[in-house]
């Protein structure tokens, strides 16, 4: 081989490895990138199938079950055991469930209560007697038929009948007023039995209309409400 093309091609070679020198980190930066994509991705797959993380409240942690509706029996609700900052105050931790029984599992199929649905206000009375106040979405947004509303109502009542046993029964308003039914087939002229322990089966029995015959105490509570409600 002549000098000439010994040259040409030590040149060549030259350039080769230099040119390796600069693809190959960039390369290995492009690898590595794609591998902390695909990790993350996985990651964030891995979590979209938990629940979202709760906010940290100072309250302790505490398992607690949650009903929502079950894919396999159509129908039926389902426990769920989920982690929470729970407060041993009644009422907060009525909230508290609540608002993790409307945001809902991780399978939309699985609700029980809209996506959009708020709760507005919650007492609880000294004969135990709750009263829960939602937003409107609760009746206009629920898929329409007896079972979904029934399903809605069941979830509430045995979530808190599961975690709160200072309610014994409860009575549920829409945007602090007194509504004939939740979307045109559950009463909700009734009191809702939660507590097994209850015996006030006179008023659990017998609904009274919207506005007439409800308990004093239960009376005060809705126009606390309404008068909150209209601020």
């Amino acid at each position: 081989m002549s000098p000439k093309w010994t040259v040409w091609l030590g040149g060549v070679l030259l350039a080769a490895v230099i040119a390796a020198a600069l693809y190959f980190p960039a390369l290995r930066r492009q690898v590595n990138k794609a591998k902390d994509l695909t990790e993350k991705t996985a990651e964030q797959a891995r979590r979209e199938l938990l629940p979202v993380a709760p906010v940290s409240t100072g309250d302790p942690m505490v398992k607690v079950k949650m009903f929502w509706g079950s894919r396999g029996q159509e129908g039926e609700l389902l426990p769920v055991i989920v982690e929470l900052p729970l407060s041993r105050d009644p009422v907060l931790r009525a909230k508290q469930v609540l608002n993790t029984l409307l945001a809902g599992p991780v399978d939309a199929e699985s609700r029980t209560l809209p996506p959009d649905a708020a709760l507005l206000a919650f007492y609880i009375l000294p004969d135990g007697t709750a009263v829960a106040d939602f937003s409107d979405e609760i009746r206009t947004s629920i898929p329409s038929g007896i079972q979904s509303e029934q399903l809605a109502v069941e979830s509430i009542v045995r979530t808190l009948e599961d975690n709160v046993p200072q309610v014994l029964r409860l009575k549920i308003l829409i945007h602090g007023q007194e509504a004939d039914t939740l979307a045109g087939h559950v009463d909700l002229t009734q009191l809702f039995r939660v507590n097994a322990k209850d015996v006030a089966g006179t008023q659990l029995d017998n609904p009274s209309p919207p506005g007439s015959s409800l308990p004093g105490p239960i009376r005060k509570a809705v126009d606390k409400m309404r008068q909150a409600t209209k601020r």
